[in-house]
């Protein structure tokens, strides 16, 4: 419970969340399916909408909502600008621009085709949806608390990372208090010149709140280190990491899938050894550090098994299954054609990568918080549920 009485919820590890957004992120780019895209968009939202908390940072979801749905409305509108691209079912007809020489390949309306729109809308809803997984994590992982749970040899680096990551939340957080202020003065007008009055107080504001959390974590002795690192672990480091994206190049781009399985698993254990090696002589302070329980595991390798059913089902082979298995399984599904146009199916594979999204909700829940009432004499707590508003407080009567 926090100072305000606010509903929480039970706690979640934040690199839990990001494991299962990550691992849904890294399923929906293994298809173009927009009904299988749909329904992991919607199952983020559901699982972000009520396993949230009341911090700031959990209301940033609406605005990657609008982020997903610009970058797809951007990709449609450029590709109907610069041409509509090839097929045979022609939607309409823009005017046609002549270019110079120079700038052959590059075409200026014309025919605009269902086959092509379809494929930019098909991407471009892809690219909306790991988006929305960034902003899922983002709303539902507390980024102080992912501090305290990173290697002490990456802690100047994870805390970059997190205040990067945390900036669109707190940028919200910041609009929404000064427009709150506005409408308090009396100034409720949203036209565009209004953004001018907007912009700098919440610069200022976003500022004056950065400054004031470096200068209480420097008081404070937040993380300080003493000691030196290990030596020669950058080199191991830097070898592993390379091992570990050459293994992944390997895997998502050819066929030598043991040779990338054999590299990638030894670059991830190098990396893990070099940065346990260059934190061992490192002592880092850490203030309660949440710990890691089998209900994150489940929530982190919900995301995990999403991912491997997505990328497991795009490795098969439509020639080599049988009729049946082609029925149930169908690894074209994945990637709709769109010339000639067909209508996308969901098989079910697709509906277990939609139940592991939603995997979070029965794995986690909504916890009741304590509210106090103060009065003159004595203190009273008393159980709300989690969205439930307290009966106001009568006023005391003095004699």
């Amino acid at each position: 419970m926090d100072a305000e009485g606010t509903a929480t919820l039970t706690t979640v590890h934040p690199w839990a969340w990001w494991g299962w957004a990550i691992g849904l992120g890294i399923a929906v780019s293994g298809t173009t399916n927009p009904l299988l895209l749909a329904l992991i968009a919607t199952a983020m939202v559901v699982v972000v909408m009520l396993r949230r908390s009341d911090a700031p940072w959990a209301r940033s979801v609406r605005a990657y909502l609008l982020l997903a749905l610009f970058v797809i409305v951007m990709r449609v509108f450029f590709r109907i600008v610069f041409g509509g691209g090839t097929g045979d079912t022609v939607l309409f007809t823009l005017p046609s621009i002549p270019l110079p020489d120079w700038a052959a390949g590059i075409q200026l309306g014309g025919a605009v085709t269902a086959e092509a729109l379809a494929s930019t809308l098909y991407e471009a809803f892809r690219l909306a949806v790991m988006l929305l997984c960034v902003g899922a994590a983002n709303a539902l992982a507390n980024p102080r608390q992912a501090l305290r749970s990173v290697p002490a040899a990456l802690y100047e680096a994870s805390t970059a990372v997190v205040i990067a990551l945390s900036l669109t939340p707190q940028l919200i957080e910041s609009i929404a208090r000064v427009r709150r202020a506005r409408r308090l003065r009396g100034d409720s007008t949203t036209s565009l010149r209004a953004l001018g009055t907007i912009a700098l107080p919440v610069l200022a504001d976003a500022i004056d709140r950065s400054l004031a959390l470096a200068a209480g974590m420097e008081s404070r002795g937040f993380a300080r280190t003493r000691g030196l690192p290990v030596k020669g672990t950058l080199p191991v480091m830097l070898v592993s990491a390379s091992l570990a994206t050459m293994g992944v190049f390997l895997l998502l781009s050819t066929s030598y899938w043991q040779l990338a399985s054999v590299l990638l698993i030894v670059g991830v254990l190098g990396c893990g050894l070099g940065l346990r090696a260059a934190g061992g002589r490192l002592r880092v302070t850490r203030y309660r550090p949440q710990p890691w329980r089998g209900t994150d595991t489940l929530v982190a390798l919900s995301g995990a098994l999403a991912a491997a059913l997505v990328l497991g089902l795009g490795w098969l082979d439509p020639d080599s299954l049988g009729p049946a298995a082609l029925a149930l399984l169908d690894p074209q599904a994945l990637f709709p054609s769109t010339d000639p146009l067909v209508w996308p199916t969901v098989t079910a594979p697709m509906l277990l990568v939609v139940a592991l999204a939603l995997a979070p909700l029965p794995l986690t829940r909504r916890r009741r918080v304590a509210t106090v009432e103060s009065t003159r004499n004595d203190t009273r707590v008393r159980l709300l549920r989690p969205g439930a508003v307290p009966a106001p407080r009568a006023e005391p009567t003095w004699r």
